[in-house]
């Protein structure tokens, strides 16, 4: 069996989707409060881990497994295609499993945990008999965890030196995590023929494209806004003004997306999300003003 292209490889490992929890892990870093300076190589390994290590195994084990919804969807990925010949896209997941546990310990015991926790959420997504994509309710959410919940946590736990993150840290890297289910569910509106087609319960196929819409913007605007009231309460009032300003702009931009929302959801993640993480180290950085707290 011929081995795989390398370009092939890094098509699957799916670079494009590293940037979420590999920011994520930034937020975590910065709301610690703790200086950076001694801690660059955990910080850089820290990265390294959320992105292209455990975010691509968790496209590789995905790519595995949606083959077949894959050759409806997006014939031209790697497996379908035969760029990624035989069983190698298992193989590659494996491996890159293992990569990940091994650089995971280096991090700490609560590094190391939320790594762990993390593949184990990338495998159960996509792999039979559990495969919660097959539920757009608890596959989005694993997927909203594992991109910005543990990340977040982790960054603030090698921080940290391995101790427990402070509870507020612990309270936004939940929210964020809330607020990341809508931007997963953007996500399936891309692939709404091929789920339908293979069974895939994504809450396009589940509750129709107007209806996953707008639980999509229900979920990132409630967590926004239980993020203000938070800085609000902690004193962090500046903060919150900036984390509420984002929230309007993607209000408007929101209700814009409801006029058409699956010609208008690739629109809307590249502009909605990117001031939806913007907001996410601004609140990162009302901790750090509090030293953390």
């Amino acid at each position: 069996m011929p081995f795989p292209a390398p370009s092939a490889v890094v098509q699957l490992l799916k670079p494009i989707t590293w940037f979420p929890p590999m920011w994520a892990f930034g937020c975590g870093v910065v709301a610690s409060g703790v200086p950076a300076q001694g801690r660059w190589g955990l910080i850089v390994i820290g990265i390294v881990l959320a992105g292209p290590l455990v975010c691509g195994t968790s496209q590789a084990v995905n790519d595995w497994f949606d083959r077949h919804v894959d050759a409806i969807n997006e014939p031209r990925r790697p497996i379908p295609s035969g760029r990624i010949p035989g069983r190698w896209g298992l193989y590659i997941a494996l491996l890159w499993t293992g990569l990940s546990l091994a650089v995971a310990t280096l991090l700490g015991p609560w590094g190391f945990g939320a790594a762990v926790l993390g593949l184990v959420l990338a495998w159960m997504y996509s792999m039979p008999p559990f495969r919660l994509k097959n539920n757009g309710w608890w596959g989005n959410a694993a997927c909203a965890v594992s991109y910005e919940g543990l990340a977040w946590f982790t960054g603030s736990a090698v921080m940290a030196g391995g101790a427990m993150p402070h509870p507020h840290s612990i309270l936004l890297a939940a929210l964020y995590s809330a607020g990341a289910h809508g931007i997963m569910t953007l996500n399936d509106f891309k692939a709404i023929e091929g789920d339908r087609q293979m069974g895939v319960q994504s809450l396009p196929v589940r509750l129709g494209v107007m209806g996953a819409a707008k639980v999509a913007c229900w979920f990132m605007a409630l967590a926004q806004l239980a993020v203000v009231l938070l800085l609000i309460g902690w004193g962090h009032t500046g903060h919150a003004l900036a984390v509420g300003g984002l929230l309007l702009l993607q209000l408007a931009l929101m209700d814009r997306f409801l006029d058409d929302p699956r010609r208008r959801a690739v629109a809307y993640s590249g502009l909605g999300v990117t001031l939806y993480v913007i907001g996410m180290l601004a609140s990162a950085f009302a901790l750090r003003s509090g030293g953390g707290s």
